[in-house]
């Protein structure tokens, strides 16, 4: 009886929590001042933070900051640094943020792009955290900076999400200017902003899930376990893998994922299918749908090849890129369509078109391979060729030069040795037999008989 014992034992992957952390950026440039319906733009958009703050106050796991810019210096001074963290994150620093709101009287420049590179160090260094940033600005980057390039930049290093950027009356010919930095919203009236802060904060802190339905040619979702990979488009790394389930009812998992970023699908089966820029609506549910369809390649091996292990390059049809290299007794799943194989045999073997069919299983072999016996040893140039039907010699092999010796597995065929040594002294004296290879059997040729 084995001494020791080993108990089986299923390992959950728990996730810790991830706290969440809200950076309001506001713009408090002179041009807040403007008048908007019965008020100016920066009273109504403390009045409509403030509430807004205030039911934040229940959520759990979330910090806020505000960030404010063009509110030190007058305009003529033409300050580009005009910009600062009024409130650092912190838990429970609602009534702090609600409070500088009211002291703050908007006064100078738009540094957009200064106050997006001092936001970056607003954040704590926290790799488990959602860092979400809210721009609210009722114009254009007046400092000459790239704010587009710089939050790009940003999100590429991962130091927060894609930006919400909410636009005060801001005139259609200049939204992209700033709908480039990240998710644009525009608030043409106070009704609007107030839906526009309401509608950010259910997609930054509402669940949201997807479920991925693999279709076959009939379009029924019945295709599974394929790996499935979010890419983070914006930084082009992975940012979920899963394996693809699908229940005996079948029912498709569905999967938490996280709505402030930009994904890329790539299912993963050969060759993979991509689905580019999903539109994933945050605090749903979402159903992303493709076709799949799926067969065989069986490559047989009959018996124990004299090659060792035979492999195959599969190559899409009239591609000369691989798609993936398979060994002799491998089965592969491969997406409905044509292929063209290369055996790895000698000589190399070359099937075009070869055709997958949904369901179905393709069963590729080849002819079990003769053995080519030269028992002469010389030293010498010589070559192997296969012998076409029209006459023609293609080049298959070169014997090693210090000794023409050999056993050489061959696949059946009509066959050209062509041989010189290194000790003749003129080409004439070129040794050239014909012969033929038979699966199974051997071969042998005497080199100068």
């Amino acid at each position: 009886m084995n001494r020791f014992s080993f108990a089986q034992t299923t390992v959950k992957k728990t996730e810790p929590v991830k706290k969440t952390r809200i950076l309001f950026l506001l713009d408090g440039s002179g041009s807040m001042l403007a008048k908007w319906e019965s008020s100016d733009r920066m009273k109504v958009a403390k009045i409509l933070l403030s509430r807004l703050v205030d039911s934040l106050a229940q959520y759990q796991n979330l910090e806020l900051a505000l960030r404010v810019y063009g509110h030190q210096f007058d305009k003529e001074k033409n300050n580009c640094t005009d910009s600062r963290l009024e409130v650092p994150f912190k838990e429970g620093n609602e009534e702090q943020i609600k409070t500088r709101l009211r002291q703050i009287v908007p006064r100078g420049n738009t540094p957009i792009t200064y106050s997006l590179e001092q936001a970056a160090k607003d954040f704590p260094v926290d790799k488990n955290a959602r860092n979400v940033l809210i721009l609210i600005t009722d114009g254009l980057e007046s400092c000459g900076g790239d704010p587009c390039a710089t939050a790009k930049a940003l999100q590429k290093k991962r130091i927060f999400l894609k930006p919400f950027v909410i636009g005060i009356g801001i005139e259609k010919q200049f939204v992209p200017e700033l709908a480039c930095m990240g998710q644009y919203f525009n608030a043409a009236d106070i009704s609007s902003f107030r839906k526009v802060l309401d509608n950010i904060i259910k997609m930054a802190l509402s669940k949201t899930t997807v479920s991925v339905e693999l279709k076959d040619e009939q379009g029924k979702p019945v295709e599974t376990n394929v790996n499935l990979t979010f890419i983070n488009n914006v930084t082009e790394e992975p940012e979920y893998n899963y394996v693809h389930y699908l229940s005996t009812a079948g029912k498709t998992d569905v999967l938490d994922i996280d709505a402030l970023l930009s994904y890329d699908l790539i299912i993963n089966t050969l060759p993979p299918v991509v689905l580019r820029d999903l539109d994933i609506k945050a605090g749903e549910h979402n159903v992303f749908s493709t076709k799949t369809p799926q067969g065989t390649l069986y490559l047989r091996q009959d018996a124990v090849s004299p090659f060792g292990v035979t492999e195959a390059i599969v190559r899409e049809n009239n591609s000369k890129n691989t798609l993936v290299a398979l060994r002799f007794g491998s089965r592969q799943k491969l997406l409905i369509g044509k292929y063209d194989l290369e055996l790895l045999t000698l000589p190399r073997i070359y099937l075009n078109d070869v055709e997958i069919k949904q369901g179905q299983v393709n069963t590729i072999t080849f002819p079990p391979p003769g053995l080519l016996n030269i028992p002469t040893e010389l030293q010498g140039y010589g070559s192997l060729y296969v012998l076409e039907k029209d006459g023609s010699q293609r080049w298959t092999y070169n014997l090693p030069e210090n000794n023409s010796r050999t056993n050489l597995p061959l696949q059946p065929g009509q066959y050209r040795l062509v041989f010189r040594t290194k000790t003749a002294n003129a080409s004439k004296f070129t040794d050239v037999q014909n012969f033929e290879i038979r699966s199974a059997a051997t071969t042998t040729i005497k080199l100068f008989r």
